[in-house]
């Protein structure tokens, strides 16, 4: 597969559905697709034809702001109909504007409260290895989100358990709603924080490139002593270069047709 033309296809899908309903998180939606990608169609054991299947792989996103880009891939492996993409949060739509797992075939947590999805992701982790599923559990944090207190409480307890089939990822967009991630709150030296709450730490220096991170996720597969996060060093809004010049302003905006057609010639 042709993991490079599939990201602009999943970027594609995620613009028109937020254009449809003419607002949404674009900025945030569009820095992880490449992850997604690698993750959904390379590396992460499922069956679209039974989500709930015992013993697969799970991805917890706990910037959960950044839905579309999950639904956008799920729809394209056959969770729910493509169709569906064009409710995104509108009423009585099975996908709501942050990830809901009741509602979403496919979605394995609940998230959107900043700081609790990585705390479910460790607790899954936790639980998969008393099942001896060998399930991987994979899961995405924001910069901005690990600002937040429960980041490092959860961080501390998966490193003391050494749950090793956990792999996490940070999405280092170095932008945030209210701004610049380093003038609201810095919270770099990242990677000397993670390898002190007991981490196995790998940097992508272009957390955009498919085959960078491919490389990461196969690294962390074969150091199984200890959880692995994954510091993604992104664009927000990545792909659209007007997009990508707005910068923090990109978190959550109004989209027109007119601007999704602008956008879309830069994805072919």
């Amino acid at each position: 597969m042709d993991l490079v033309q599939k990201t602009k296809d999943i970027r594609k899908s995620v613009l028109e559905m937020i254009a449809h309903l003419g607002v949404g998180h674009v900025g945030g939606s569009l820095s992880i697709v490449d992850v997604l990608t690698v993750l959904y169609y390379k590396h992460m054991r499922i069956n679209p034809q039974n989500p709930k299947i015992v013993g697969r792989d799970r991805l917890i996103i706990s910037k959960g702001h950044s839905g579309p880009a999950l639904y956008a891939v799920l729809a394209d492996l056959g969770y729910f109909p493509k169709e569906w993409l064009l409710t995104l949060n509108q009423s009585n739509t099975k996908l709501p504007s942050h990830c809901d797992m009741n509602l979403t075939p496919g979605v394995d947590m609940t998230t959107g409260s900043l700081g609790q999805g990585f705390s479910a992701a460790v607790g899954v982790a936790l639980g998969s290895r008393i099942k001896n599923d060998k399930a991987t559990i994979y899961t995405i944090i924001g910069d901005g989100e690990s600002q937040e207190g429960q980041i490092w409480e959860a961080a501390m307890f998966a490193g003391n358990q050494h749950l090793n089939r956990l792999i996490a990822f940070t999405d280092l967009n170095d932008a945030q709603i209210d701004g610049p991630t380093n003038e609201i709150n810095p919270i770099y030296p990242i990677d000397k924080k993670w390898k002190a709450f007991g981490w196995n730490v790998i940097v992508v220096q272009d957390g955009n490139n498919v085959f960078q991170i491919d490389e990461a996720i196969a690294q962390a597969k074969r150091s199984r002593k200890r959880p692995t996060m994954i510091l993604l060093k992104t664009i927000k809004g990545k792909g659209v270069s007007w997009i990508e010049s707005m910068g923090y302003a990109n978190h959550n905006f109004n989209l027109s047709k007119e601007q999704l057609e602008t956008a879309l010639k830069e994805l072919v």
